[in-house]
């Protein structure tokens, strides 16, 4: 498979999971900004690409880079746009994950508020669909795809900071056709996060987690199983993670655990995952039998450095 990996050194970070999700908590403006106009951007390896509580890599690693220009009105307000980019492992074969959104950073003394727009861009996908004009044959395991799987979301964000060491959050995210599905789908969340006191060498451990419920709605024709004629009804589900990392100067090293509650023949429905194998796993929405593995629990590593340009170039 194609993957783009978008080079770049890398900026403060944003949030305790993968930094292209827009599910990241808030981060509050700088309080004195040295000037108006800032860059953040950074990159990260991880051992497999979760988003969600489902791999976007098929459990392989993934790399992914950003480029974020801001510009601080004042201290508590910041408007922002980015780019950004992670190498995935698609069933339709997409290039890569290219992310594009901007949004405003209000603050409010220990509240931090964060709305914004996110679109997510799949080039280079092939559709697989036997008997539909211009698609390749369905995949071996009976699976369909369309060549376009890019969408948009709205996301609304909050982070309260208890202390200087505790933090909690929440996050919502609509998108009117999810992966291009034509299923709506409202992405619910709330997270905490403690950060320890320093090491000697200056390391600062965290823990960090967060549990998520994502309510989906119904796909378009393209997807119709037998039963469903006019589409699937997804499964909505949980999803929540349990991390443990530290911070050193721009570089940040964490374990996480991921999990859903999504049974594999439901999960099969909603991806489509081309690695999928029959096993029994018969559900109303996935009649042929074949699971996937891609929600199942999963521990992974990741390690990313993160900068900004009046912090870290001057």
């Amino acid at each position: 498979m194609r993957k783009i990996v978008l080079s770049a050194i890398a900026a403060v970070a944003l949030s305790t999971s993968t930094v292209m999700a827009a599910d990241m908590p808030v981060k509050a403006a700088p309080a004195a900004p040295a000037s108006a106009w800032d860059i953040a951007f950074g990159s990260a390896l991880v051992s497999d690409y979760i988003w969600r509580g489902i791999t976007q890599s098929a459990h392989k690693p993934s790399v992914s880079a950003y480029f974020e220009p801001r510009y601080n009105i004042n201290k508590d307000l910041q408007l922002y746009a980015g780019v950004a980019g992670n190498s995935i492992v698609f069933p339709n074969r997409a290039a890569a994950e290219i992310d594009l959104y901007a949004g405003i950073r209000p603050t409010f003394d220990k509240l931090a508020l964060d709305f914004g727009v996110w679109y997510y861009w799949y080039p280079g996908g092939i559709c697989y669909s036997t008997g539909t004009p211009g698609c390749q044959p369905t995949l071996l395991n009976g699976n369909v795809i369309k060549a376009d799987l890019s969408f948009w979301e709205v996301y609304a964000k909050a982070t309260y900071n208890v202390t200087d060491s505790f933090a909690v959050g929440a996050t919502f995210n609509y998108s009117p056709s999810v992966l291009n599905s034509g299923a709506d789908g409202a992405y619910y969340a709330v997270n905490a996060k403690y950060t320890g006191p320093a090491f000697s060498n200056g390391a600062k451990p965290y823990i960090s987690g967060e549990v998520g419920y994502w309510s989906l709605g119904t796909s378009d024709a393209f997807y119709a199983v037998a039963g469903f004629p006019n589409g699937i009804p997804y499964k909505s589900y949980a999803t929540w993670n349990l991390g443990i990392g530290a911070t050193w100067k721009v570089f940040t090293a964490e374990i996480r655990y991921y999990d859903t509650n999504l049974s594999r023949g439901d999960c099969n429905a909603f991806t489509s995952d081309h690695t999928a194998i029959f096993d029994g796993s018969f559900t109303s929405i996935n009649p042929g039998g074949v699971g996937s593995s891609w929600c199942d629990a999963r521990i992974i590593g990741k390690i990313s450095a993160d900068l900004t340009a009046n912090d870290n170039l001057k």
